[in-house]
């Protein structure tokens, strides 16, 4: 529980960046952030929901591959298969949630785009909507379904407590 409580601590971060950011008119980087703390958050989930994810594999290779590869890289090209997994044995919705994470990991490197062909987003306010979105989302999940197992394992600390009331109250300050 080690390493999900050092990514749920490197999500609840960059989420608070990613905050910062939109309030400085940094839209792009905040999108940015706003995927990194949802990988972050992902390889967690990984990590506490392995036993029931494992259960769902078939083979002993997709099983090694969770463990060595899917769980310390978090890679993005393989993000929406591994979110169905979540999605399928612990966190429900978690799918059209990390397709918002990717749309906004699109936006990062192509911009507000008018023509909506590179982009999801026309302008930077529908990103900064979809941003908010998901991490007002990062929050819930964190608080609901991962503090209260670091809890069990003592692994959430004063930094974790810390992080999510700074977050929750960017969060409401923002509404």
């Amino acid at each position: 529980m080690g390493y999900a409580a050092a990514r749920v601590l490197e999500a609840l971060l960059e989420s608070l960046l990613a905050l910062r950011f939109l309030e400085e008119g940094y839209t792009r980087n905040a999108a940015g952030k706003a995927f990194q703390a949802w990988r972050a958050l992902t390889g967690a989930l990984l990590v506490i929901c392995q036993g029931k994810i494992k259960e769902r594999l078939s083979k002993k290779d997709q099983e090694k591959w969770l463990v060595e590869k899917a769980v310390p890289r978090i890679p993005s090209t393989r993000l929406k298969p591994l979110s169905q997994l979540l999605e399928e044995t612990c966190i429900p919705y978690y799918s059209s949630l990390t397709d918002k994470a990717l749309s906004l990991h699109d936006y990062q490197y192509h911009g507000p785009d008018p023509d909506l062909e590179l982009s999801k987003y026309a302008s930077r306010s529908e990103a900064a909507y979809d941003i908010g979105v998901l991490v007002a989302e990062l929050a819930k999940i964190i608080e609901s379904n991962v503090k209260p197992v670091l809890q069990r394992s003592s692994k959430w600390t004063r930094e974790h407590e810390e992080a999510l009331a700074k977050l929750k109250e960017s969060i409401g300050a923002r509404r």
